[in-house]
């Protein structure tokens, strides 16, 4: 398993105006990661149910997905996957906002995959931390990711605030799995956490972390 993940390029910063938004049927997002964290989807699930539904179309305006176009119009999402995925799960039909970080001027997926690739805007490793696979064995929607436990236990670390958001950085959390898959933990589950919580708490706190973005010791 070698999880030396790739050297990348900041995600650009949403647009102020958010009249160069646009408007995309979430169902039709093509996926740049192989796996999502099960646990904070269902927390996402949970949030989005609790809301109306203009808080949520609110909320989404204000958290906008930037996207990689084709010349033929399809999109490539680079982040949101978790809150996106979560939505899906209350409404299959939902829209989001988006802005294009990236405009390929291919229509051939395989040409926008590799500008993606380029720019370290992917993410080539299963569930298990197996990879990288190619760019073509990425799911086709969101509804296809598998469950890592790693982006799981991270999204509880920050929710704890062990470790700080880094929203420009691309797959951020998954950088922090990769570090973590390497050091020694009990037996755990995205639906069970708990096991591993006191040691990837102090692994994450520890001086060898903080080369990592987001780290706060």
């Amino acid at each position: 398993m070698d999880l030396q993940l790739s050297r990348y390029e900041p995600l650009p910063a949403p647009p102020v105006d958010k009249a160069a938004l646009i408007e995309v049927a979430v169902d039709s997002l093509h996926p740049t990661q192989m796996c999502v964290g099960w646990a904070e989807i269902k927390h996402r699930i949970e949030d989005f149910k609790a809301e109306s539904e203009k808080d949520r179309r609110d909320y989404l305006l204000t958290r906008p997905v930037p996207v990689a176009r084709s010349s033929d119009g399809q999109l490539w999402m680079v982040d949101r996957h978790h809150r996106l995925r979560g939505l899906l799960e209350v409404n299959p039909k939902a829209t989001a906002w988006a802005y294009v970080a990236l405009d390929v001027n291919a229509a051939s997926a395989e040409i926008v995959l590799r500008a993606l690739q380029q720019r370290g805007w992917l993410y080539l490793y299963d569930g298990r931390g197996l990879g990288p696979l190619p760019p073509s064995a990425l799911p086709a929607s969101l509804l296809g990711c598998q469950d890592d436990p790693f982006r799981s236990l991270v999204w509880k670390l920050k929710r704890e605030g062990v470790i700080e958001a880094a929203p420009l950085i691309p797959f951020h959390e998954f950088r922090w799995g990769a570090w973590l898959r390497r050091k020694a933990l009990p037996p755990f589950s995205s639906d069970r956490l708990d096991p591993a919580l006191p040691a990837a708490r102090s692994y994450a706190r520890s001086a060898a972390a903080s080369r990592l973005a987001g780290w706060k010791g």
